[in-house]
């Protein structure tokens, strides 16, 4: 399926929600990328970023710029009053909640947001030839399904949300060799995918003729879903 290519997601959150508000609660942040490039954009932003990684969650403290704030904790418990955010944002952190919580995180994040306020979930579609090499060691079908499954049943709950917009487009992803690949998809801080010497040559091998002179060039099929926080 042919998408849009679209370099930066940024760009998409503005195109759906132009003015997104000043205080925004982002669930798995991961290195706040995002939120960072939002906080130059919007001056008057103010940001809390959740994460359950604490190697990840020490990182982000030794760079924390005015107006961010992080903390340790996932998205089916957090640490806030009612209706303190006018956006929650979900970039490919909802089908990293564990199976049985991911209802509890959508009812949590609808806690924390005010009326009217809007939750974005981003998702990785799961195809492409990036995701050909990576369910070699970490298979995502099941959990990718689930995150879909679960905004599904949260929109079904009368009075709590309702979507606004979805947007379907392709991420651009490059990597310099496999040794990059490696680093970054391979040995993340969160997870240990238990990858032996054989599972390494494996993926290696399928990652081999994606190569060329100028490095890895892949795209991510992404799933936008925006929802509206109704009452």
């Amino acid at each position: 399926m042919n998408h849009t290519l679209v370099p930066d997601e940024l760009d998409v959150l503005v195109e759906l929600l132009p003015t997104p508000g000043t205080r925004v609660i982002e669930l798995g942040c991961g290195g706040a990328r995002t939120a960072r490039q939002m906080l130059q954009r919007w001056p008057d932003m103010r940001y809390l970023g959740l994460e359950v990684d604490l190697r990840q969650h020490a990182i982000n403290l030794q760079d924390t710029p005015p107006r961010m704030r992080f903390a340790v904790g996932g998205a089916q418990a957090i640490a806030c009053d009612d209706a303190q955010f006018d956006l929650a944002l979900m970039l490919k952190s909802l089908h990293h909640v564990p199976l049985d919580a991911m209802d509890q995180a959508l009812t949590e994040v609808a806690r924390v947001l005010r009326p009217g306020g809007h939750l974005y979930v981003s998702e990785p579609v799961y195809e492409g030839a990036l995701n050909e090499i990576v369910r070699l060691y970490n298979d995502e079908g099941i959990v990718r399904a689930a995150a879909q499954a679960a905004l599904d049943r949260a929109l079904a709950v009368r009075g709590t949300w309702e979507q606004v917009a979805q947007r379907r487009f392709d991420l651009p992803v490059h990597f310099e060799d496999f040794a990059q690949f490696e680093r970054r998809m391979m040995n993340p801080t969160f997870a240990d995918h238990r990858i032996d010497a054989p599972l390494r040559e494996r993926v290696a091998a399928a990652f081999a003729p994606h190569c060329t002179m100028q490095g890895a060039h892949f795209v991510r099929p992404m799933h936008v879903r925006l929802l509206r926080r109704v009452g």
